[in-house]
């Protein structure tokens, strides 16, 4: 059975494109609504009503996928190590990167939110209210 390999049309190419300026153009939206979560859900949490938000967006202690090290070099062009605390997966997909000298026994220097959605993805450093509250 022979295989053809069809070829990418202009269309195609133009949607490529359209999605590699996605990411950027939906960063600040995601950051935003992100934070906004992680405020409600930590201040529930401190003020001792975790609940509070269940039933919109669950507690805060389950908020999230995972909270994890990637090492230096995992993928291409990626020669600092940081701790992911992933909140979504797949497409499209996002997640604060928290950078920090040695292996945690440290403040993060930069903490940084990315958006990312098939082949392309954005990320920008947090700055004032949310560094704090990550």
């Amino acid at each position: 059975m022979q295989t053809h390999e069809t070829p990418i049309t202009k269309g195609e190419e133009d949607m490529t494109q359209a999605r590699q300026t996605k990411c950027k153009a939906r960063w600040r939206a995601n950051k935003n609504e992100r934070v906004k979560d992680l405020r409600k859900l930590f201040g529930a949490y401190r003020d001792g009503c975790e609940k509070k938000y269940a039933d919109q967006l669950g507690v805060f202690s389950e908020y999230g996928l995972a909270f994890d090290y990637v090492s230096p070099s995992t993928f291409n062009e990626q020669p600092e190590g940081y701790w992911r605390y992933q909140i979504s997966w797949g497409g499209p997909s996002d997640e604060f990167r928290f950078y920090a000298s040695g292996c945690g026994d440290h403040d993060p220097y930069r903490i940084s939110y990315v958006f990312m959605d098939w082949f392309d993805s954005y990320g920008r450093a947090l700055v004032g209210r949310d560094y704090d509250l990550l």
